[in-house]
C-alpha cells in the first residue's frame, strides 16, 4: 500500500508503526551464538596468545604486578588501541545514533568531541602519574598515599559508583539491542555476555585484556567502515543523503500522519510528533537536521562534556592504562586513542543515524532511546547480514569495556580493600588469588546491575545522562590531587559529599520547576540533566578551590610515591630512564600543549567556524561526510596496523617460535627466573 503522495520512506515499511515490531531480524540461535560462541572463542585465543608471548616473546611468570600493572611497559599502538577499546562502549556506538536521529548532523559532533576531549586532558594525568606516583597501581591508592583513609574511604565509593554506572550501561544497551535483534530475553543475555569475559581477564590479568582490546577494536572498526561505506559510497552519495534530510523536514503535519499511518491517510494515522521524526526538528535553524545551529543538539553536547569528565578521571580503568603505559607512550597514547576514538561516534552516526532520518525508516523514540537506531539502518542496508554486523560491533564493544571494568574493579578491591584494610601483609600470591576471584565474582553479578535498571524502567540514553550527576563531583578533586600542591584532602572530601548532594538535590528542583512533577520521563529531560551535571561538576570544583586555598597543604609532591608500596621488589617500568625527570618534563609539556590545543579545536573553534553556515549547503555537508569518511578510514588503519608494527620484533619471535625456527628467548629465561623468585617468595 502506497501513501497518497510520494515519500523517501521505503515502500515495505509503509503502515509498519515500529521498525522492529517486536519481531527479530536473526533467529535467536545467533543470539546464542555471538554471546557464547563468540565470549568463549575470544577467551580461548586471547589466552593462546598471552600463552605464545610468554613462551617465545619474554613474557614473564604472571605475578600480582604484571597480572594488574601489566609490566608498565606498553607501547603508544597498544595503549591508543585500549584507549578506544574502553571508551568505545554500547554507547557509543548506539547513543550516537540516537542522538543523530533526534538532532541531525551536531549529534554526532557534540558526541564524539564532547567525550573526545576527556581523554586527551587524562593524557596530562597519565603523565602526572609516571612523574609523581610510577609505583602506583589504582587511582585510590594514590589519595590514600596524599590525602589519607577518609579521603580513600570517599574516592573508593565514587570510583566504584563509576565502574557500576558503566557496566550496567554497558549490559543494559547490549541486551536491549541482542533482544531486538535475535528475540534472545535481554535478562539472559545481561547474564550469559560477560561469562565471555571472566576467563582470558581472570587467566592473563591486564596484558591479556590488552590484547583482546587490541583485536576487539580492530573488528569494531572493519564494521565501521563497511557502514560508512554502504551509506555514502556504495548505495547512497551525501548529495541524496542531503536532499532525502531536506525533504523529511519539509512535509506537514498531515503529510507526516499519512506517512505514519495504517492505511496511507490522515484518518488511519498512528503518528505523534514526539514518536517519530518527521517534519522540521525544534530548536534546530531552519528546522534542518542540517546544521549545528541545534538548542537540544548543543544542550546534550554540555551535558556529555561534562558527565564523561567523570566516567573517565573517574574511573580506574583508564588509570590503570595510564600505569601500564611506558612513560613514553602514556601521553602519545592517550592523545592518539582520543583522536582515533573521535571517529567512532562521528563517522557511525553520521552515517547511519542521520540516513535513518533521511530514509524515514519507522523507528520510534523509544527504540531510538533503547540504542536501536544502528541495528535497523543496517538490517535495511544489509539484511540478516548488516544485523550480525552491529551485533558483533556491539559484542566487541561490550566484551572489551567489561573486561577492563572487571580488572579495574579487582585492583580496588584487591589493593584498597583488602590489601589496605584486611591484610595489611598479604604477599603477591594473595594479591593475585583476590584479584582473580573479584573478576570472576563480578563478571557473574554483572548482570544483575542491568536487570536493575531495567527494572526500574531506564535505558541507555537516560543513565547515559545521568551518570555525570552520581560522579562528576570527584572529578575536580581527583585533577587537583596530581597537579596541585595545595589541594587539601580534607577539603576534597567536602567538596566531594557536598557536590553530590547539590547535584541530586539540583536535578530534582530542576525537574519539578520544569514539568511540576518528579517521576522518571520528567527527570530524564536535557535541560534537567543539564542542571544537575553542571551543578556536580562545578559546586566540588569550588568548594575544593576555596577551601584549599583557606587551608593549603603545601604537599610535595617527591614523597607521594615513597608511600605506595609493591607488593613484590618489581621493578619493571620503575627504572631510572623510566623516571627520567628530564623526559617526564618534556612528555608533560607535549601532552599538556596538544591536549588543551586539541580540546579547544574541538569544542570552540571547530562549532564557532560551522556557525557562519547556518544551515549547510550541498557541498558543505559533503565537505562535512568527507571528513567523516576520511577520518574513520585514517582512525582504522592507524589503530590497527601502529600496535602491530611496534611489537613486530615480539610477533616474528612467536611465529617462528611456533613453527619451530626459535626456542625460548634470553630474555624470556632470565624472565621466568625472575618470576618464579617471586612465586617462591
Amino acid at each position: 500500500m502506497a501513501t497518497p503522495f510520494e515519500s523517501q520512506q521505503p515502500t515495505e515499511y509503509f503502515t509498519q508503526e515500529s521498525f522492529f515490531q517486536g519481531a527479530s531480524p536473526l533467529p535467536e540461535s545467533v543470539g546464542y551464538a555471538v554471546v557464547l560462541g563468540f565470549g568463549a572463542a575470544f577467551s580461548i585465543f586471547t589466552t593462546i596468545l598471552v600463552f605464545l608471548e610468554k613462551k617465545f616473546a619474554g613474557g614473564a611468570t604472571i605475578t600480582s604486578e604484571k597480572f594488574n600493572t601489566a609490566g608498565r611497559s606498553v607501547k603508544t599502538g597498544l595503549t591508543a588501541s585500549v584507549i578506544v577499546s574502553q571508551w568505545t562502549w554500547a554507547a557509543t556506538l548506539l547513543q550516537s545514533s540516537n542522538v543523530a536521529w533526534q538532532y541531525g548532523v551536531s549529534g554526532p559532533f557534540w558526541y564524539a568531541s564532547g567525550a573526545t576531549i576527556q581523554v586527551l586532558l587524562f593524557g596530562v594525568l597519565a603523565i602526572s602519574l609516571k612523574k609523581v606516583a610510577p609505583s602506583a597501581h589504582t587511582v585510590c591508592e594514590i589519595v590514600n598515599a596524599r590525602w589519607g583513609r577518609t579521603a580513600h574511604k570517599t574516592f573508593l565509593f565514587f570510583a566504584f559508583c563509576a565502574n557500576i554506572i558503566v557496566t550496567s550501561m554497558l549490559l543494559l544497551g547490549g541486551a536491549a539491542t541482542v533482544e531486538a535483534l535475535t528475540g534472545m530475553n535481554r535478562k539472559l543475555a545481561s547474564f550469559l555476555i560477560p561469562w565471555g569475559v571472566i576467563l582470558y581477564t581472570a587467566a592473563g590479568g591486564l596484558k591479556a585484556t590488552f590484547i583482546a582490546s587490541y583485536l576487539h577494536t580492530a573488528i569494531i572498526f572493519a564494521v565501521l567502515i563497511t557502514m560508512i561505506t554502504m551509506v555514502y559510497i556504495k548505495k547512497y552519495s551525501s548529495d541524496q543523503i542531503y536532499d532525502m534530510l531536506d525533504q523529511t523536514v519539509s512535509y506537514s503535519e498531515d503529510e507526516c500522519k499519512a506517512i505514519y499511518s495504517s492505511d496511507g491517510t490522515v484518518e488511519g494515522t498512528f503518528y505523534d510528533s514526539s514518536t517519530y521524526a518527521c517534519g522540521a526538528v525544534p530548536g534546530n535553524n531552519s528546522g534542518s537536521y542540517l546544521t549545528m545551529l541545534s538548542a537540544d543538539g548543543l544542550m546534550f553536547g554540555i551535558i556529555n562534556i561534562v558527565g564523561n569528565f567523570g566516567t573517565v578521571f573517574v574511573d580506574q580503568s583508564y588509570w590503570q592504562s595510564a600505569i601500564a603505559a611506558k612513560p613514553t607512550s602514556a601521553s602519545r597514547g592517550y592523545l592518539l586513542g582520543g583522536i582515533c576514538w573521535f571517529a567512532i561516534p562521528f563517522s557511525l552516526a553520521t552515517s547511519l543515524g542521520l540516513a535513518s532520518t533521511a530514509l524515514m525508516l519507522p523507528i520510534t523514540a523509544g527504540e531510538a532511546g533503547s540504542g536501536l537506531v544502528p541495528p535497523a539502518v543496517a538490517t535495511h542496508l544489509l539484511g540478516d547480514v548488516g544485523s550480525a554486523l552491529i551485533l558483533t560491533m556491539l559484542f566487541m564493544a561490550i566484551v572489551s569495556t567489561g573486561s577492563a571494568e572487571s580488572i579495574a574493579v579487582s585492583s580496588l578491591v584487591a589493593y584498597d580493600i583488602y590489601r589496605e584494610y584486611i591484610n595489611p601483609e598479604a604477599d603477591g600470591q594473595k594479591i593475585l588469588f583476590v584479584s582473580r576471584v573479584v573478576i570472576v565474582v563480578f563478571g557473574l553479578i554483572m548482570g544483575g546491575l542491568a536487570i536493575l535498571l531495567d527494572w526500574m524502567k531506564l535505558n541507555l540514553g537516560w543513565v547515559y545522562l545521568f551518570m555525570g550527576i552520581c560522579i562528576g563531583s570527584a572529578v575536580i578533586p581527583l585533577w587537583n590531587m596530581m597537579t596541585w600542591k595545595k589541594a587539601s584532602g580534607t577539603g576534597a572530601v567536602i567538596a566531594a559529599w557536598s557536590g553530590l548532594i547539590l547535584a541530586v538535590a539540583s536535578w530534582m528542583i530542576a525537574c519539578t520547576v520544569q514539568s511540576g512533577s518528579i517521576s522518571i520521563d520528567n527527570l530524564g529531560k536535557n535541560e534537567t540533566m543539564l542542571t544537575g551535571n553542571l551543578v556536580a561538576i562545578l559546586s566540588s570544583g569550588l568548594i575544593h578551590f576555596v577551601y584549599s586555598m583557606i587551608f593549603p597543604q603545601d604537599f610535595d609532591f617527591e614523597e607521594l610515591d615513597a608511600n605506595i608500596k609493591l607488593v613484590e621488589e618489581d621493578e619493571s617500568g620503575l627504572t631510572a630512564e623510566d623516571k627520567d625527570p628530564e623526559m617526564l618534563a618534556e612528555s608533560y609539556k607535549w601532552i599538556t600543549t596538544r591536549g588543551w590545543i586539541l580540546t579547544i579545536v574541538l569544542v570552540i573553534i571547530w562549532p564557532l567556524l560551522s556557525i557562519p553556515a547556518g544551515k549547510f549547503t550541498k557541498d558543505y555537508f559533503a565537505f562535512w561526510v568527507l571528513i567523516s569518511i576520511a577520518w574513520g578510514f585514517g582512525a582504522a588503519i592507524v589503530i590497527t596496523f601502529l600496535p602491530l608494527l611496534e611489537s613486530s620484533t615480539e610477533l616474528g619471535i612467536v611465529i617462528k617460535g611456533m613453527f619451530g625456527m626459535g626456542g625460548e628467548s634470553e630474555e624470556y629465561v632470565e624472565k621466568k627466573e625472575e618470576g618464579d623468585k617471586f612465586t617462591e617468595a
